[in-house]
């Protein structure tokens, strides 16, 4: 598979919170099978992945960060200290770090790992990340320039994070357009892989989910169904919906637990790239 004649392969990570971290389990079955990726999207926390693999990253050094960041309480309270106020204004506005007024750029800064560089010129295979227009109403693909931003823009998950402000466009998640942006590769590789980790409800002991339950479920629906009928329209190669339902948006802190509960993804993802690199081989053979 790492033959010069052998197909290239891109590759799209989805957004979903928390329930991305399931993306570390794809990236392991690349490294296993021997494939580089020869470029990648990606949308919110799937944006995040995909700049780390982008500049370097393996599958082992994602998770260490996964869970040297998340599973110690004191360090995520240590980060949340990097996202203090800088200006006298924010000193006093008792709501900044409220839900719905946390500074995405800052949490980028204070989260991601600082491998990732900041700009995406410094990056080792291309990139794109999807973000909202809110007011233009419509995907923006950010492809250069400040990737610290990009990536803010791209996570910046409504009733969580501000908008961010970048060329005169107001930019939200970009999970709200185009929650696998597998599309933006089809002239970039021969074969390209999406990964979907939005998920769905699943039903707990109550009959009736919470206004919460309700409102994240809610989202994760309307995300899947124009996920599926962009599918019906012109499927990836390889489509991988990893075991992530029942895990919350904001779940972090249950990194652990969350990569514990996903490892099938592994195999699942080898087999899966396995096939379609068989078949891609066979066509070639017989053409």
């Amino acid at each position: 598979m790492t033959s010069p004649t052998g197909p290239t392969l891109a590759i799209a990570f989805g957004g979903g919170g928390a329930r991305g971290l399931a993306h570390i389990h794809v990236v392991k079955a690349m490294e296993e099978l021997g494939i580089s990726a020869a470029a990648i999207s990606g949308t919110s926390i799937g944006s995040i992945v995909g700049a780390g693999l982008a500049c370097g990253m393996n599958a082992q050094n994602m998770r260490d960060y996964a869970i040297e960041t998340f599973a110690d309480p004191t360090e995520v309270l240590s980060r949340f200290w990097r996202m203090r106020p800088t200006k006298l204004g924010e000193v006093f506005n008792p709501s900044r770090l409220t839900l719905g007024n946390i500074n995405p750029v800052k949490a980028i800064r204070a989260f991601a790992p600082a491998m990732i560089p900041h700009d995406f010129s410094e990056l080792s295979i291309p990139l794109q990340v999807v973000a909202t227009d809110f007011y233009g109403q419509k995907e923006v693909v950010l492809s250069q320039g400040d990737l610290t931003e990009a990536l803010a823009a791209s996570a910046a998950l409504p009733a969580i994070f501000k908008p961010v402000h970048r060329h005169g466009a107001t930019l939200i998640d970009g999970g709200i357009v185009n929650a696998v942006p597998y599309e933006l590769l089809f002239d970039k590789a021969d074969i390209v892989v999406g990964v979907d980790v939005v998920g769905g409800p699943k039903k707990s002991v109550k009959d009736v989910p919470t206004r919460i339950e309700a409102l994240s479920g809610a989202s994760q629906l309307m995300m899947q169904a124009t996920t599926r009928l962009k599918r019906q329209m012109k499927p990836p190669h390889v489509f991988i919906e990893p075991p992530v339902s029942g895990i919350a948006v904001l779940d972090f802190m249950k990194a652990r637990d969350i990569l514990r509960d996903t490892a099938p993804t592994i195999e699942l993802t080898k087999r899966a790239i396995d096939q379609v690199f068989a078949n891609w081989t066979s066509e070639a053979v017989l053409g």
